[in-house]
């Protein structure tokens, strides 16, 4: 079975980013990004209501990463690393099946400028290459044709398509899974 188990909190650089840990001090960033109607427009899930939700959140998560659950990083610009651009992870972390789910959001400010795709090249070698996984799954809501589009030019495909699969603010909305394999 797949463990993860590291001494430190891997921070990750990329030509322009630095993949770093969560930290208190991103609340507010974070709470400004999962609030943002154009953020969310494709992310079901409810909005935080404070930003003390978003440290409850920053916590947890970190407790998470200790205990060997799942991983995510704060992207931030190499030029000013205390200031939150957005965040990449992996959660819903299946460690009998060495598989994992990555998801990565961005501040409307910074998208198409390829930050998602740079970190998505780092994100997913350190899946392969430190974590073990076999595989990686995303899981886009439909009408998400951007994320789709990412997901496509770093080799992903197309799994499935789920219908009415998931109920959030009361009604019932379908999923697309994309998953990528190990090769080596």
């Amino acid at each position: 079975m797949l463990t993860l188990n590291f001494p430190s909190f891997p921070v990750l650089e990329t030509e322009r980013l630095i993949l770093r840990e969560h930290a208190l001090t991103d609340a507010h960033d974070l709470f400004q990004m999962r609030t943002n109607e154009e953020v969310m427009r494709y992310i079901d899930r409810e909005r935080p209501k404070a930003i003390k939700d978003m440290e409850t959140f920053i916590s947890t998560f970190n407790d998470g990463f200790k205990q060997g659950q799942h991983i995510a990083w704060i992207m931030a610009l190499k030029e000013n690393p205390d200031v939150m651009i957005g965040s990449i992870g992996y959660w819903r972390t299946n460690l009998v099946n060495y598989r994992a789910e990555i998801g990565y959001m961005l501040l409307p400010a910074y998208w198409r400028k390829g930050f998602v795709s740079e970190a998505l090249i780092k994100t997913i070698a350190f899946g392969f290459d430190q974590m073990n996984l076999h595989s990686i799954q995303a899981n886009i809501n439909p009408g998400n044709d951007a994320s789709r589009q990412i997901l496509r030019k770093h080799g992903f495909v197309k799994e499935a398509y789920f219908r009415e699969d998931y109920y959030f603010n009361g009604k019932f909305l379908d999923s697309e899974i994309y998953s990528l394999l190990n090769k080596l």
